[in-house]
């Protein structure tokens, strides 16, 4: 009679990290987040003014770059709006445009940290909207897919390290990509941005004067109930020439986040858009300071979910947090 012995049954750990020493549970946790997890928006207007989000001018960039190499943030994200408006955004291209101009000054003052610029067309067309228009009031694909294309390499020729195709018009990550290569910038770095639509970019339109114009939204961006078109999207922008991705808004993105991570080796970068900002951190009106612990929960989940590093307002508050 052969007997067969039966295996030992697994031992289960004797630590248990709820009940543990404070200092047990400390070394059991997972990597936590860092200023370098980070990357830090600049909203740039040619005037300091009154304004839903925070601003700054270009002479106020590089004490913003100077502190944010200090306390370890390694890139920006600049948005730039323009006094002057017309119907194709093509204001945006003239050498002297406030987005070139807070450029120079980001990567004069810092020249190691990594800038990031949004390439669209919103804050410069008079219809607010990131797409130009034929005579029909229809989006002329060509057009769009033309000028933001210029207006990457003009961004580039500026000194920005990487470019932000924003509209999600097909072809204009393909376009930029090739105008890029094309003018001798081939090593600047594509990052499209992928968009489920929310009403929490209304602080970002107002501050930046790109609310579209009545009954008209971004058509282009996709359903929030639809993730699996979010992710048919992000997919086509990789093929399109992408280096890397910026998804948003932030709060909204971690399941996309996740698959994503799992299907493309593409740096993921989920944005915390303007509505985020204001409502999951607050300012001390007694000591200036800004609460910002329910966003830092947000970036450690989102880091989790695998993000290469989130973009947000508070990328300075947060740091200067961590670093305290």
């Amino acid at each position: 009679m052969t007997v067969t012995a039966t295996p030992p049954a697994r031992s289960r750990s004797t630590t248990n990290p709820l009940r543990s020493r404070p200092a047990v549970r400390r070394f059991l946790e997972g990597p936590a987040l860092t200023p370098a997890d980070l990357s830090m928006v600049l909203l740039v207007t040619e005037q300091q003014a009154d304004r839903p989000m925070p601003t700054v001018t270009v002479p106020q960039i590089p004490a913003a770059m100077h502190e944010a190499r200090l306390h370890g943030i390694r890139s920006v994200k600049i948005f730039a709006e323009s006094t002057r408006r017309d119907a194709t955004g093509e204001i945006s291209l003239v050498p002297d445009a406030l987005m070139a101009r807070a450029v120079r000054a980001a990567k004069d003052a810092e020249p190691d940290l990594a800038v990031m610029t949004e390439t669209c067309l919103c804050s410069y067309t008079d219809s607010g909207l990131c797409y130009v228009t034929d005579v029909h009031g229809r989006p002329d694909i060509p057009a769009t897919i033309d000028v933001t294309a210029r207006q990457a390499v003009a961004h580039a020729a500026a000194g920005a390290d990487i470019v932000g195709p924003a509209s999600m018009v097909l072809g204009t990550t393909q376009g930029a990509r090739t105008a890029l290569n094309d003018e001798g910038f081939s090593s600047v770095s594509v990052m499209p941005h992928v968009i489920f639509w929310s009403s929490l970019y209304d602080g970002f339109r107002r501050t930046m004067g790109a609310t579209p114009k009545a009954g008209v939204d971004r058509e282009f961006q996709i359903n929030p109930g639809k993730p699996q078109q979010f992710i048919d999207a992000a997919l086509q922008l990789v093929q399109d020439g992408a280096d890397m991705l910026l998804l948003e808004p932030a709060m909204f993105t971690a399941d996309v986040l996740t698959h994503l991570k799992q299907h493309t080796g593409t740096p993921l970068f989920p944005f915390s858009v303007s509505g985020e900002y204001t409502t999951l951190s607050s300012l001390d009106s007694k000591t200036g300071k800004r609460d910002v612990r329910r966003l830092i929960e947000l970036f450690t989940m989102l880091k989790r979910a695998g993000a290469d590093a989130s973009v947000t307002y508070a990328a300075l508050d947060i740091a200067r947090q961590l670093s305290g």
